[in-house]
C-alpha cells in the first residue's frame, strides 16, 4: 500500500496568504495591535507499567519498554513573537466551545489592553469567528470579535505560524518522555512556560516578503511566467 502525500495548491491565493503574515511579522512592535499566532495540538497521555530505574553515575535512567495509554488530551498555545511570550492551556478537548473560550480569555485576561489582536491561525474549521456565535450570545461573540483581527495561513502551509515552533520546541524539551496524567502534563508544560517566558525566548525569524520572492519565486504565477 502506498502513502498518500497532500500536495499543497500553491497559486495566487497562497502567494498573498503567505505575504500577509510575512509583512505581519516585519510590522514594528505596537502594544495596542499585538500579533499574537495560535494553534493547538494532541498530547497523549502515557503511564509506566512498572518503576523506572533512576540514574547513576555514568548511567541512564532506565524505563520498561512497557507502558500504559491513559488518552489523549489537548493543548492550546497562544505565542507573541515580538514580546517573546508563550501562554500554554491543557485542556480536555477540541471543540469550536473550546476554541471560543479561548478567545474570550486571550481579550479579557491575557490582553484586555489591546485595541486589536491580529490572530494568525491555520485553517482548522473551528477557528473561525462562527464559533464564537456558535458558543455565545450574540452580543457577547460581538464584542469579543471586535477586538481579533483574523490572518490565516495559506492550507497546507501550517508553517508560516510561528507557534509551530514554540511546539516544537515544547516536544523537545518538554515532552520527550512519559507524562501519566493530564493534571501533570499541565504542571511541566506551566513549568516549561514560565522559564522561557522568564528569558523572553523569541523565534529568530528571518523569512521576509522580499525573502519570499527571491527564494520562492516560482510559486508566484507573474514570476515563475517571466523566468
Amino acid at each position: 500500500m502506498k502513502e498518500q502525500w497532500c500536495i499543497p495548491e500553491v497559486d495566487a491565493k497562497y502567494v498573498w496568504r503567505m505575504e500577509n503574515l510575512l509583512d505581519l511579522y516585519g510590522e514594528a512592535y505596537d502594544l495596542k495591535r499585538p500579533v499574537i499566532c495560535f494553534d493547538e495540538r494532541p498530547c497523549p497521555l502515557i503511564a509506566e507499567v512498572r518503576v523506572p530505574i533512576p540514574a547513576q553515575s555514568g548511567q541512564l535512567e532506565r524505563y520498561d519498554y512497557e507502558y500504559k495509554r491513559n488518552g489523549v488530551v489537548n493543548l492550546f498555545a497562544f505565542f507573541e513573537p515580538l514580546v517573546g511570550e508563550r501562554l500554554m492551556d491543557v485542556t480536555q478537548q477540541r471543540t469550536k466551545v473550546d476554541f471560543a473560550q479561548q478567545m474570550k480569555t486571550l481579550v479579557d485576561v491575557y490582553r484586555p489592553d489591546a485595541d486589536c489582536i491580529r490572530l494568525v491561525v491555520d485553517n482548522l474549521n473551528i477557528h473561525h469567528p462562527a464559533a464564537l456565535y456558535e458558543t455565545f450570545e450574540p452580543e457577547e461573540a460581538n464584542r469579543i470579535l471586535k477586538k481579533l483581527e483574523f490572518h490565516y495561513t495559506p492550507n497546507h502551509a501550517s508553517w508560516l505560524n510561528q507557534v509551530e515552533i514554540e511546539f516544537s520546541v515544547l516536544s523537545r524539551q518538554c515532552l520527550k518522555r512519559r507524562i501519566p496524567t493530564r493534571e501533570k502534563l499541565a504542571e511541566e508544560v506551566k513549568a516549561w512556560q514560565i522559564e522561557r517566558n522568564a528569558r523572553k525566548a523569541r523565534v529568530n525569524w528571518r523569512f521576509s516578503s522580499a525573502g519570499a520572492r527571491i527564494r520562492l519565486g516560482h510559486l508566484y504565477p507573474k514570476l515563475k511566467h517571466a523566468n
